[in-house]
């Protein structure tokens, strides 16, 4: 089977929500245009919209139960969000961020610093990298991670941005240092994806049901997941584009 672009998945909101659009526009500066475009900021952070570690922002790392938000973003500027437990919020992230933080209230740990600031990311999103990088993941290597974990593996776990179909599975880990070109797109790839605890949590329960870095660490000796890449010419993906080496 040849290989081609099977999901997109974009997070208006860094950690809080995930958006499976059919098109995406990705430029060098940008990476994938309106991913993590917003973050809220912890109380504990550096009050700055510059770039900072995912540690400062609200995330599932840290807060299980944001794993089963969804977030479209609307017409206008507006987010609308959706949670197993929650009426659907839409608001507008220039001038309701309280709207926000009241809507998530015990989605969000007691014991973790509470939230702030929603900001703006300047450039590319706030993504857990201060490069502007999308994110690569193989649907293969996805299916035998759910093998081996006896269990199946949602991709929302992972918050990658674009899932291929047509990879040999585990292939992607020998394709750093290479370029690929995604429909009238040209990457090249970076660098593995260092996992946190974030995929431990379900994005259906909000629970951590999957150890996945000792899932990963048992069976396969490392850390990683997916694979950072650079965009090297602007353009827009759609879903079923060809992959090519």
């Amino acid at each position: 089977m040849s290989a081609r672009l099977a999901e997109i998945r974009c997070h208006p909101i860094k950690g809080i929500g995930h958006w499976a659009p059919d098109q995406a526009d990705v430029s060098p500066q940008g990476a994938l245009h309106g991913d993590r475009a917003w973050a809220l900021l912890t109380e504990r952070a550096e009050d700055t919209d510059a770039w900072q570690r995912r540690k400062n922002f609200l995330v599932v790392a840290n807060g299980p139960d944001l794993a089963p938000i969804s977030a479209e973003p609307l017409e206008g500027g507006q987010i609308a969000l959706t949670h197993p437990r929650r009426d659907r919020l839409v608001f507008d992230p220039e001038t309701e961020a309280q709207a926000l933080r009241d809507w998530l209230g015990d989605l969000w740990p007691e014991r973790q610093p509470g939230p702030a600031r929603l900001v703006r990311a300047k450039g590319h999103g706030m993504t857990d990298m201060p490069d502007p990088f999308v994110s690569i993941g193989s649907r293969a290597s996805l299916a035998a991670l759910s093998e081996i974990a006896g269990m199946d593996v949602d991709p929302r776990r992972f918050r990658i941005n674009l899932w291929i179909d047509g990879w040999a599975a585990w292939a992607e880990t020998q394709m750093v240092g290479q370029r690929l070109k995604i429909g009238p797109v040209e990457l090249e790839i970076d660098q593995p994806i260092e996992r946190c605890r974030a995929p431990d949590a379900n994005p259906e329960t909000g629970t951590r049901d999957i150890p996945m870095l000792g899932v990963l660490m048992d069976n396969r000796d490392t850390r990683d997941f997916g694979l950072y890449a650079r965009v090297l010419n602007p353009g827009t993906l759609t879903l079923g584009d060809p992959v090519s080496p």
